[in-house]
């Protein structure tokens, strides 16, 4: 990625905030730039997440000599967990912008290489640092084998049926460049890197990473009837970029469909997140409905039923009934010794 200036180098956070603030000048106010905590305000500071997504969204923004793309790349490739959460972070806009675009074909070396290394660390976490990495699996029961729980009326004749195994990551192949025909595995492929860090995650990357999730989709909610449809924050403060319906393969819908369900269905009380998990799990299920893709389909649409879901309290235990019963026992108890006395 070529630059202009030569790159501070970044070993720690403190370096990685101090080169931030170089980048954007005075988008970045004084107290951020002298937090006691660095990697924490880079991940939290809305401050931190106001400048940075601005810039990625503006006109203009992932071209080849991108200072700030520049500076995601450095910042986690210097391999401290701290300042990898911050960049990661940030993947919502990174990926939304690129895919958006990746359709009208514009030139994005700068996000490109972010993406490729996010994905090169992907695979090496499987252990293919030096080839392919191996696919994630799932072993599910198989409903031909008889319960563990019960006795079979007949044996079982032969070998017990084999656990079926489902895929939840296929390979992860080596690739040094970005092709339109591997674009979304890679985008995919990082989506569920994020979603193994979405814990961490503020509850602004994951509002930004369902509002991209609207954009992808393309179709219209349910929820925005009657109501001028929320869009995304303009590019910048002269233009307003156009985000753009997204080719969404299995690939790329899987980890996508799994971020929504942790907005919609996780411990996070944010009503607001919920609503727009929501809204993004609605858009989901259309296009999915639209284009007759059965797994996408399947998955959208059990989610949306969970999501209409009304959580009823837990009743509180009584214990009333027991202690009328232990008295009536007690009654007869005290009957029967005064019988045999």
């Amino acid at each position: 990625m070529p630059n202009d200036a030569p790159p501070q180098p970044i070993h720690s956070a403190k370096d990685a905030l101090d080169a931030l603030a170089g980048i954007l000048g005075g988008a970045l106010s004084g107290p951020v730039a002298a937090a006691d905590d660095p990697a924490a305000a880079l991940l939290n500071d809305p401050d931190v997440a106001t400048a940075v997504t601005g810039r990625l969204r503006g006109a203009g923004s992932g071209a080849g000599n991108d200072t700030l793309c520049r500076w995601l790349y450095d910042a986690f490739r210097a391999g401290v967990p701290e300042l990898q959460l911050a960049v990661l972070r940030f993947v919502p806009t990174l990926a939304g912008v690129y895919m958006c675009r990746a359709v009208s074909r514009k030139p994005q070396a700068g996000f490109e290489a972010v993406l490729l290394a996010l994905y090169a660390h992907a695979a090496s976490q499987r252990g293919g640092a030096a080839g392919e990495a191996a696919a994630e699996t799932v072993s599910l029961p198989n409903l031909a084998n008889p319960s563990p729980y019960h006795d079979a009326k007949v044996p079982p004749k032969g070998k017990p049926a084999e656990l079926d195994v489902a895929v939840l990551s296929p390979p992860l192949e080596p690739h040094g460049t970005m092709r339109a025909t591997r674009r979304a595995r890679i985008v995919g492929a990082v989506l569920e890197l994020y979603h193994g860090k979405l814990a961490h995650m503020p509850i602004s990357s994951k509002m930004d990473f369902c509002e991209f999730c609207v954009a992808w989709a393309g179709t219209p909610s349910k929820l925005d009837a009657g109501a001028d449809k929320p869009r995304l924050p303009d590019a910048s403060a002269g233009a307003a970029e156009k985000w753009r319906r997204v080719p969404l393969p299995w690939e790329l819908f899987q980890p996508v469909v799994r971020i929504v369900a942790h907005c919609l269905l996780g411990p996070s009380r944010s009503d607001e997140l919920k609503a727009q998990a929501t809204r993004a799990a609605e858009c989901l299920y259309w296009r999915a409905n639209e284009t007759v893709d059965a797994p996408a389909l399947l998955a959208t649409r059990s989610l949306m039923r969970l999501s209409q879901m009304v959580e009823e309290p837990i009743p509180e235990p009584s214990f009333s009934g027991a202690i009328e019963n232990m008295a009536e026992l007690e009654a007869m108890r005290a009957n029967i010794l005064n019988t045999k006395n």
